[in-house]
Order: C-alpha cells, then structure tokens, then sequence
C-alpha cells in the first residue's frame, strides 16, 4: 500500500507528467494502486494521490475495473449532473473520512488512453463511472473536487480537512 497525499501537499496541484516507460514498475506501480485503493475503501485512485506524479489512474465501479495510463477526456454529454462527490485525499480531520459535497461533472464522457502495455484503450462512461473518470483526470491537471464548488462550498469543506 502507497501513502494516500492529502490537501496541502502540492504533488496534489501540479499537473502530472505523461508515462514514457511501459515496463514491469508500471505493471507493479498499478497493483499497488489497487491495492492502496481499496484499503482506503475508494472507487479511482490517481498517479498524484500516492505522490507519483505520472498520467494514469485505477478505478472499480459497479464491476467495472481498471486502468488508464496517459488518459485524454472527451466529454460526450455536457448535460450538468450534480451528485455527491468526495475524494481520497480530502477527508475529515476528525472522521478520517471523504469530505461529501454535491459536485457538478458531466453527464457523459469518453477517455482515450494506454493499458499497461501501452496498447490503446478507449471508454464510454455516463453516471457514477463517467463521475469518476472526470474526478482522476482531473488529479491529473493538479485539480480537486473543490475546485468545482462554490466558494461557499469549498470553504465548508476545507474548514473540515487536516
């Protein structure tokens, strides 16, 4: 298991750099983020959220599992769906939990990318797995969740983490 980066460390705000090398660290690097994935009882996890500031992230929603390394996201349907959201890397100072807020994404969209092997991937996602591919990709530009709530919102939420 990896040592999941909280707000404030600032692997979570840099943008993360593609992968170059498609080799058996990779390979482990993915298990690894699995593994420290599901400890934390999360769905996606992201290259930056361990402090390995690289392109790619693990997911499993509704036995939909895998992974995306150097991802590109295309939205299909910019319909806005606001639902509840968290992450990994902000959780309550007091609980140790996700910090909850309704966050907009949309409704739909595709990512592009690479398996492990670097052989091309393509997904289409709507709901709670569409959700999840907006909130890894953008880890990936050095952005949180927050970043999409209101001033107020976001403020509620920060005041509650570490």
């Amino acid at each position: 298991m990896r040592e999941i980066r909280y707000l404030g460390d600032p692997v979570l705000r840099t943008p993360a750099e593609p992968v170059t090398e498609f080799d058996r660290d990779l390979r482990r690097l993915i298990d690894e983020m699995f593994a420290t994935m599901y400890l934390a009882d999360g769905v996606g996890l992201a290259g930056p959220q361990i402090g390995v500031p690289r392109r790619l992230f693990v997911y499993e929603i509704s036995n939909r599992k895998g992974h995306v390394v150097n991802p590109e996201l295309i939205v299909d349907d910019p319909a806005e769906v606001v639902e509840e959201e968290g992450c990994l890397s902000v959780p309550g100072r007091e609980t140790g939990k996700p910090l909850y807020a309704p966050t907009p994404r949309a409704a739909g969209v595709t990512v592009r990318g690479q398996d492990q092997l670097g052989r091309p991937v393509s997904i289409t996602a709507r709901g709670m797995l569409a959700r999840c591919f907006q909130h890894e990709f953008d880890h990936l530009d050095g952005r949180l969740y927050v970043d999409r709530l209101p001033k107020d919102a976001a403020r509620k939420i920060m005041q509650q983490a570490p």
